[in-house]
């Protein structure tokens, strides 16, 4: 079995770093998927907040092992200026060198609406920025993951192996909970939502670094966020596969319960924010525990 190990978006249990780097410690872990502190991209937040971050992160003895950056996320367009991913993309790749960061999340922006042949949904622009945004971070030293989400990038198999084969340097963080609630520009229409453990298979040799969240799809066809292993995300087998084939990446949680950072209608007290987050991290190491017994 491979040396993998726990993290996750601290940003879900706690708004300041203080509080981030609480939950982390109380879980045992070392390890932080830094996403946004006092609600702000750390990408976008002053060089005296990053300096203060950077330093309570040291002093805690605690690494950020991946940004899960804005960089061509759900908010963004592909004809948004070029110039607003080339400047995330520069702060980012100087700061996660400074702190050590190895890994960085990226998407490949908003589906256009209409056809989604190249032209109309300026695939080449795509590419071309995504390139970019390698170049920059290889030279800090961190590696570009596409996240399988609500972006181009994220329709379906095809269109996430295009993507990943089309940047080269660019590897896969894969979501186990986006797929039940993305769907798949593969098929006919109306488009049926993906499915995990199809996509996790046809996609493995690509994964460089995994998300766990799981989820259902309510009456309404709304996503309705659980505990690991009671959705329909497939947790558990994508779980079991990794770590029979030796997975030595991160195991990253996103549980969404309390916090869902792209909702701003989801909302929830700090305490319940928090405990919602230990009790999901401490359920998936229950589960990682299990698999490993049965394994053994």
């Amino acid at each position: 079995m491979g040396k993998y190990y726990f993290t996750g978006f601290a940003d879900e249990a706690a708004a300041d770093i203080d509080g981030q780097i609480k939950a982390t410690k109380e879980l045992g872990w070392s390890n932080i998927e830094a996403r946004g502190v006092d609600c702000v991209q750390i990408h976008d937040v002053t060089d005296e907040k990053f300096d203060e971050i950077y330093g309570k992160l040291m002093d805690a003895g605690v690494n950020v092992n991946c940004f899960g950056s804005a960089i061509g996320n759900w908010s963004k367009k592909i004809t948004d200026p070029i110039d607003v991913t080339i400047g995330e993309a520069t702060r980012a790749a100087k700061r996660m060198e400074r702190l050590g960061c190895k890994l960085i999340r990226v998407m490949s922006y908003v589906v256009c609406e209409g056809s989604l042949d190249d032209e109309n949904q300026l695939y080449d622009e795509r590419v071309k920025r995504l390139k970019e945004v390698v170049k920059i971070c290889a030279d800090s030293g961190v590696t570009v993951v596409h996240e399988n989400c609500d972006s181009y990038g994220g329709m379906g198999v095809s269109f996430i192996e295009r993507m990943i084969n089309d940047v080269p340097g660019m590897r896969l963080v894969f979501d186990t909970g986006n797929p039940p609630m993305t769907h798949d520009r593969d098929k006919s229409e109306p488009y049926p939502m993906q499915n995990t453990w199809e996509l996790y298979q046809a996609l493995k040799q690509y994964i460089e670094y995994v998300h766990i969240k799981d989820m259902v799809l309510d009456e309404e066809k709304r996503p309705v966020f659980v505990m690991p292993g009671d959705g329909d995300g497939y947790v558990r087998e994508v779980l079991t596969d990794l770590i029979r084939s030796g997975y030595s990446g991160g195991i990253s949680m996103e549980p969404h319960l309390s916090i869902v950072v792209h909702d701003k209608s989801v909302v929830s007290t700090a305490e319940a924010a928090y405990s919602s987050y230990i009790e999901f991290s401490k359920r998936a190491i229950a589960l990682v525990k299990e698999i490993e017994d049965e394994i053994k």
